[in-house]
């Protein structure tokens, strides 16, 4: 009897020491989520309205990384992020394709322009073609500033260039290896043109000495997207996280809110809320 009532008790330790050993194995559930994003939507501000009300409504913490899109997507590849934000269709796609990214839903959009000094002397103001306008530049050599950086608004002023069929080199051609916002700077600064997403530039405008000179040229359509990184592919993702975040990017609530952002200080939304609807042409 004292024989089965020890072995009872040591299966019964052993049970519980096996349960103690499996929930400390067990994975943490992490409450943070790192969105990997473009500086544009850091720079314009719509990131500080936003996160505090995903953060509230779930309870997660948002760490941003604001890189600009191909160090984002970059991150993506190396599960190094939950969630994408960003603005380059082509690469977003890559990324979705090589099975890095899913849940991958259309956000928002606007534009770019191109800005310049006052004087203007390219004389591109009014131009209705960016391609013609960066020829216009090239030939007579006016300061250009481009970020440099392979985000997505480089991408985009690299399609600009090829349209116009110019390989920008020369000591008119500055590659800032920077951000939107401190791009604006420098370009302020040098007097010279500059390729830039209109949000940021409006919101950065009252410090800068720039113009917008040409824009609405279909080419300057500026379309962002969210998506999780594949937990699939990489064990660490906060899978949870990163889905909520998409679905907060696309909830009726964020989406009024994109609607409204910048109306009140600039008498226009910095961007256009897309969520549900086919993708901006």
């Amino acid at each position: 009897m004292k024989s089965r009532m020890f072995r009872l008790v040591s299966v019964m330790a052993l049970v519980a020491m096996l349960a103690v050993t499996m929930v400390a194995c067990k994975p943490k559930e992490t409450k943070e989520v790192i969105l990997a994003t473009t500086t544009s939507t850091q720079d314009s501000g719509l990131l500080d309205v936003l996160i505090p009300i995903f953060e509230k409504n779930t309870g997660y913490k948002v760490k941003t990384v604001a890189v600009g899109t191909g160090a984002a997507l970059a991150m993506g590849k190396e599960g190094e992020a939950d969630v994408l934000l960003t603005h380059a269709p082509a690469s977003e796609e890559e990324i979705v394709e090589s099975g890095h990214a899913v849940n991958r839903q259309l956000v928002m959009h606007n534009d770019f322009v191109i800005c310049g000094p006052a004087n203007d002397p390219a004389g591109i103001k009014g131009e209705e073609s960016a391609a013609k306008a960066y020829s216009m530049i090239a030939e007579t050599k006016s300061t250009f500033v481009s970020r440099g950086d392979d985000s997505g608004t480089h991408k985009k002023e690299k399609e600009v260039w090829k349209a116009a069929e110019i390989e920008p080199e020369g000591d008119w051609y500055v590659e800032a290896g920077a951000g939107m916002g401190d791009t604006l700077n420098i370009a302020s600064e040098k007097a010279a043109y500059v390729f830039t997403d209109r949000g940021t530039y409006l919101a950065r405008k009252d410090t800068l000495e720039l113009e917008v000179l040409v824009e609405k040229d279909p080419i300057l359509l500026n379309i962002y997207h969210v998506m999780q990184v594949n937990p699939e592919k990489f064990e660490k993702v906060n899978d949870e996280g990163g889905k909520a975040f998409v679905e907060f990017m696309v909830s009726k609530e964020a989406q009024d809110v994109i609607a409204e952002f910048g109306v009140d200080k600039f008498g226009e939304p910095l961007f256009v809320p897309d969520a549900g609807k086919p993708e901006p042409k």
